[in-house]
């Protein structure tokens, strides 16, 4: 088994694609080792070694991937979301107490002057695009000392490859650092579950910040000699002349992206038959059994849904595929770490009970950086409590009744709001819709919903209730459902309930 992100390299043959990219040359497995021991070597020369930390801003495509696995090899990798503003650099910068950051030659990023302000070194990304995806050269801005690194070399098993901050809805963000053991053991977890091989390339459609497309889009694929198509990003309107370049067996990614990727399929339905899936991967928020099932109907293959967090190094259970059933509406089965389902007082709970969601395994982090009090609440007797409510049935399926932060009090009665979401999604006219709390002076907090229509078709909020009231208790109902063009979302495409009230000014 791996244990480190460079041993997880050495699996593809030499010639056989590992980076590939729209109207690039690939690059090889062989290519691929040789600018890492490169890019580390420069790195070691530059005083930035082993458990250093590392700040990547960078947009996706090839760079970012190499970048990615690059840094990790050689020191700590932490890649910062590009549309960040300048404070959020200024605190990330300084909170992950970065040595260098890596930035796009002649980006105006304001990572740049963050950085500059706070006097951290400037590593520039100078990529040539005649050259292989992915390959490029570190320049480092400024004159000034750079000292030797003081751990030089490739990462260990026990060294930290990653560090990303939880989202933070509702406190400061906490820092969750990741070992090679932790990376390797979750890109390994995904390698057996969707039972890939060298064969098998993913068409990268997900932020390359996030823990999701670094593990389950990077690493997985890469690890078994198989191979990434890096995109510029998630863009609906390419998605299927990408399908073509690409001519990818999976994809990977967020449930609102399926969704977009659903209403653009009717008018390119030939680039779907042309270029057939093996499966496709849904995972980083609940995945409507409506729209899982309207992806498999559209795409002929078949759809797992997996359930993932940052802490976890991203796969925690997924639904497998066949001839094992897929239970639309769960997340599946335990799918690398141990999963189980603890009540408040840290006893373990049967099937068929409800309770918060907990987990142990080699993908798990080790703690939060620097958190006592957060280490305190999320580690019970050796198991991480995920902030998740939900319930195993006698088959190991989990199913996610909702984020504890999530449910719904309204006047006592405790409510999911996906239970809300799906029952809505049932409409033939409704495409997207997200339930969430709104406060209330009497009841402490009240349902409302957000809502987007299909293309062409109408339904007014006053039949959305309606609709919903047959099949919700009454208590259940949105008391307020706004029709929307688009719903707001988080920086990785995922809906966010917490703070939804405040954005759209129902507060």
């Amino acid at each position: 088994m791996n244990a480190t992100v460079w041993e997880l390299l050495a699996g593809g043959s030499g010639e056989s694609p590992a980076i590939a990219a729209p109207d690039r040359q690939p690059l090889d497995f062989a290519g691929l080792r040789r600018h890492v021991e490169a890019t580390v070597a420069a790195l070691n020369g530059f005083g930035i070694g082993r458990n250093d930390r590392l700040a990547i801003v960078l947009p996706n495509g090839p760079e970012m991937a190499s970048a990615f696995v690059s840094a990790a090899c050689a020191a700590t990798a932490a890649p910062l979301n590009p549309a960040y503003r300048q404070p959020e650099y200024e605190f990330y910068l300084s909170d992950l107490n970065a040595k260098a950051l890596i930035l796009e030659a002649g980006s105006d990023s304001p990572a740049r002057t963050a950085a500059a302000d706070s006097g951290i070194p400037i590593l520039e990304l100078h990529a040539d695009a005649e050259a292989p995806a992915g390959t490029f050269e570190l320049v480092r801005q400024g004159a000034g000392e750079t000292g030797s690194a003081a751990s030089s070399g490739i990462g260990t098993a026990d060294d930290v490859a990653l560090i990303l901050h939880t989202s933070g809805t509702t406190s400061r963000p906490k820092i969750v650092p990741l070992s090679h053991r932790n990376v390797s053991a979750s890109a390994g977890n995904i390698q057996r579950t969707l039972r890939l091989t060298a064969e098998d390339r993913c068409l990268n459609v997900m932020p390359l910040f996030h823990i999701h497309g670094l593990i389950a889009a990077v690493l997985a694929p890469l690890g078994v000699g198989g191979s990434i198509f890096c995109t510029p990003g998630f863009n609906v309107l390419r998605f299927f002349s990408w399908l073509d370049e690409a001519r990818p067996t999976f994809y990977t990614a967020v449930p609102t992206m399926h969704q977009a990727i659903l209403a653009r399929a009717p008018r390119n339905r030939d680039a779907v038959e042309r270029n057939p899936l093996r499966f496709i991967r849904s995972a980083s928020a609940s995945l409507p059994p409506q729209v899982m099932a309207e992806l498999e109907e559209t795409f002929g293959a078949p759809v797992v849904e997996a359930y993932a967090m940052t802490e976890a190094a991203h796969q925690m259970t997924c639904n497998p595929l066949p001839p094992a059933a897929r239970k639309p509406g769960t997340v599946g089965i335990a799918a690398g770490p141990e999963v189980s389902v603890m009540d408040e007082t840290g006893a373990l709970l049967p099937a068929g009970e409800v309770g918060e969601i907990v987990i142990r395994g080699a993908n798990v982090s080790d703690g939060y950086e620097n958190n006592p009090a957060a280490n305190a609440e999320a580690f019970t007797n050796g198991w991480f409590r995920t902030g998740d409510q939900g319930v195993l049935d006698d088959e190991g399926y989990v199913t996610i009744t909702g984020r504890l932060k999530e449910i719904i009090n309204r006047g006592g009665e405790k409510i999911s709001p996906r239970e809300i979401d799906e029952a809505i999604l049932d409409h033939p006219a409704v495409r997207q819709v997200v339930a969430f709390a709104v406060p209330h002076p009497k009841l402490g907090e009240e349902i409302a919903a957000a809502a987007v229509l299909r293309e062409g078709m109408e339904a007014t909020p006053r039949e959305l209730q309606a609709f919903a009231a047959e099949r919700l208790a009454d208590f259940k109902v949105p008391r307020k459902i706004l029709l929307m063009d688009d719903i707001p979302k988080g920086p990785t495409g995922k809906l966010q309930r917490i703070g939804m009230a405040e954005k759209l000014g129902l507060t």
